[in-house]
């Protein structure tokens, strides 16, 4: 429900760094809606029934959602029921660990789970499944009493590998659809209409500034039908006018009369209640631009706008060109913002991370429905230009751009042709696909610029220079997504294209070469791909120079085939002529010429040339250290790297040196039990187990499975099986 001005919302608790929790950056609880009513009637038992161990899904009851086939029925307060169990939780300190995850599709739930891992320190960046499988994996294992919140569940399939479940922990599930929690473990509690009790407790609560509105409120409660949606608009409205609860019931009437005679039946009590806040808004506001506004809301949600989207200059200018004046006193989007909050049609969190506006699903639909199509238009091109003005650079992985993506998906769906004008995507098309990359969100960004490219086909051509460009994105992404087979075909595809598009020796057709070597590498033709890396690093290397950054690529990626067919010195040469041409372009200690130089050791170890490995490994560790210090989190992995090759050279006492460093540099930095430190005290018990000292490696590798908070890894339990064979073998 919305309603009045939204409160803080509470921090989340994370691991207990010592008694007191922390916050879980991010993570926020929304905040919770004037007028609460905890619904002891209609939903009794919620709290009861959240014990650890189990699962409960708040489902919007049955009956009344087949009677209502625009949805209205489906907003009863599902979302605040949880709002106010995770709080009471948290508040009574059953809980340390609260994750509130937006799950109404893939994308949303792989954000919030890797935030969770990244704020419990099980994050390692890239990757956001595989940060969302250890945050799945933690929750499994942890001893620390926990709650997921999954806001919005709308298909099972959405959870897969990802269902949070554990002896300490408690789910709690909103959905519209009782099929997205069937089959699994879960108590459902039908959620539907207030009672009158509770209808008549809601008004009497939001209606507190002036007891004279409550005329005639159990009248109101009972023609609404205790529809929660439209006691909030008709609360919010009589609390902002002046009005009893017995005027709103006339106006409400004389609408849904209208309505009903157009609509050859009865309407649900929300869909006029929604009319008659967005007049009133108009009359908090004149002239300010609510309904121009609203519509653009409406497009652009997601249940959760950034605030930014609302001032940004593209919706400054859509609302002057719909005839408002801007006024004296701010933004003119703001202004409208707070006649719609004041109607009951939209909730402003402008504490939260990112400031927010908050718009329910069938609030969205129905004003897309009422829209002009000119307007609709409009609003659409606004948003898309507010949408792009929006985004933050380069980060990825924050709360902001996580909404900004949302957003952007949803308005394609509501307005998927109107991104299309003058021949060309929209920019924030390919922001959101780009941003879906860089956050390691492999599988929503394939499925993304699959998505752009059938489009961009069918409304411009197979051919056209966007729709190549979307297919070789796609490319990329199918590749970081394991999916290397559709990875060659549309690699294929589009290196054709852009070769005829653009000529063989243009950087793009190079680029797009390269890209199709590297899938063709990942599945499992490295001969293949060995002989296009090398034509394309060639001609980059003629027409663009040696030290450009395409014939660089292309080089690293011809190692990587040639060290994937067995060709260890043809990777050698290109690695190190790769690394020369990135140190004189960019200098050695660059952050890419160093990542360059740890290939060519890696590729020296594999050729069974460990002096050679050492020596340059050697070389990585003291520039990294020179540019980050001892303790950079890159100077660490160097040196782990470093261990590693010792370790194969025979060099044992070395090796265990290096790795206790590292291992001590990695737990003053990221903490006894991050993932990087575990995987390097796991390398040393390795060192230890492969030199014999059997007393030394047996408590180290126990320690880290210990840590791991759930099932470890094989490798590790393989390892910890050959140690444990080997000292009762003794």
């Amino acid at each position: 429900m919305t309603g009045g001005p939204a409160a803080r919302g509470t921090p989340l608790a994370g691991v207990p760094a010592g008694p007191a929790p922390t916050a879980l950056p991010g993570l926020l609880v929304p905040p919770l809606a004037d007028g609460f009513v905890a619904r002891w009637d209609t939903v009794p038992g919620l709290e009861a029934a959240l014990v650890p161990g189990c699962a409960v899904a708040l489902v919007s009851a049955a009956a009344e959602a087949s009677r209502d086939p625009a949805g209205w029925a489906g907003a009863c307060g599902k979302t605040e029921l949880a709002v106010h169990a995770a709080r009471s939780l948290r508040r009574a300190g059953a809980v340390d660990v609260v994750a509130w995850v937006t799950a109404s599709s893939r994308m949303p739930v792989l954000d919030g789970y890797a935030r969770a891992a990244a704020a419990l320190g099980l994050g390692r960046g890239g990757d956001a499944g595989l940060s969302a499988a250890r945050f799945a994996a933690w929750l499994a294992g942890t001893r620390q009493p926990w709650l997921v919140v999954l806001d919005d569940l709308r298909n099972r399939a959405d959870l897969d590998g990802l269902w949070p479940a554990g002896p300490t922990g408690r789910l709690l599930v909103t959905t519209r659809e009782p099929a997205a929690v069937e089959g699994e473990p879960v108590r459902v509690l039908p959620a539907g209409m207030f009672s009158p009790r509770e209808a008549v407790g809601y008004l009497s609560g939001r209606l507190t500034r002036d007891p004279g509105h409550r005329a005639g409120q159990l009248d109101l409660a009972a023609e609404l039908g205790g529809q929660p949606a439209a006691l909030a608009h008709a609360s919010a409205v009589i609390a902002t006018a002046d009005l009893t609860c017995w005027d709103y019931r006339h106006h409400y009437l004389e609408q849904k009369t209208r309505l009903e005679a157009a609509a050859g039946g009865p309407v649900p009590a929300a869909a006029v209640t929604w009319m008659l806040s967005a007049r009133h808004a108009e009359i908090i506001a004149p002239g300010a631009g609510t309904w121009p506004l609203l519509v653009l809301a409406a497009l652009t949600g997601g249940d959760t706008i950034p605030l930014t989207v609302f001032t940004a200059p593209a919706t400054t200018r859509y609302l002057a060109g719909a005839g408002t004046a801007r006024p004296a006193d701010g933004e003119p989007g703001i202004t409208a913002l707070h006649a719609l909050q004041d109607a009951g049609l939209v909730a402003i969190d402008a504490t939260a991370d990112p400031p927010a506006v908050r718009i329910n699903g069938p609030l969205r639909a129905a004003v897309r429905a009422a829209a002009a199509p000119e307007l609709l238009a409009e609003a659409a091109a606004a948003a898309a230009d507010a949408l792009d003005h929006s985004w933050p650079p380069d980060q990825p992985a924050s709360p902001a751009a996580a909404l900004l993506r949302s957003c952007t998906v949803a308005l394609r769906a509501a307005a998927p042709d109107a991104l299309w004008a003058d021949g060309a995507c929209h920019r924030v098309l390919l922001a959101a696909g780009r941003s879906m990359d860089a956050a390691g969100l492999a599988g929503p960004a394939a499925g993304w610029w699959r998505q752009l490219a059938a489009d961009s086909s069918r409304l411009l051509s197979e051919t056209h220079p966007g729709t190549v460009t979307a297919g070789g994105l796609l490319a990329e992404s199918l590749l970081t997504a394991g999916q290397a087979a559709e990875a060659v075909t549309w690699a294929q595809w589009a290196a054709g294209q852009r070769g005829a598009l653009l000529g063989p020796d243009h950087r793009r057709t190079i680029a797009a070469r390269t890209c199709l070597g590297r899938a063709l590498t990942i599945a499992g033709r490295p001969g293949d791909a060995a002989a296009i890396l090398d034509q394309a690093a060639r001609t980059s290397a003629q027409v663009h120079g040696a030290a450009d950054d395409t014939t660089v690529t292309a080089r690293e990626a011809h190692a990587a085939a040639c060290l994937a067919a067995g060709d260890h010195a043809a990777a050698i040469r290109s690695l190190q002529d790769a690394v020369t041409a990135r140190e004189q372009a960019r200098g050695p200690g660059h952050p890419a010429a160093l990542a360059t130089a740890t290939a060519l050791a890696d590729a020296f170890l594999a050729a069974g040339q460990a002096d050679e490995a050492i020596r340059w490994h050697r070389r990585v560790l003291a520039r990294r250290e020179r540019a980050g210090g001892p303790e950079d989190r890159g100077t660490l992995a160097a040196r782990a790297a470093l261990a590693a090759a010792c370790a194969a050279a025979g060099h044992m006492d070395s090796a265990q040196r290096l790795y206790r460093q590292a291992c001590a540099g990695y737990e003053r930095v990221l903490g006894a039990g991050h993932p990087e430190t575990l995987d390097c005290r796991a390398a040393l018990a390795r060192a230890y187990y492969d030199a014999g000292q059997l007393s030394d490696a047996l408590p180290l590798l126990q320690s880290v499975i210990a840590r791991t908070g759930s099932e470890p890894p094989g490798a590790l339990r393989d390892l910890l099986a050959e140690i444990t064979s080997e000292t009762t073998a003794w």
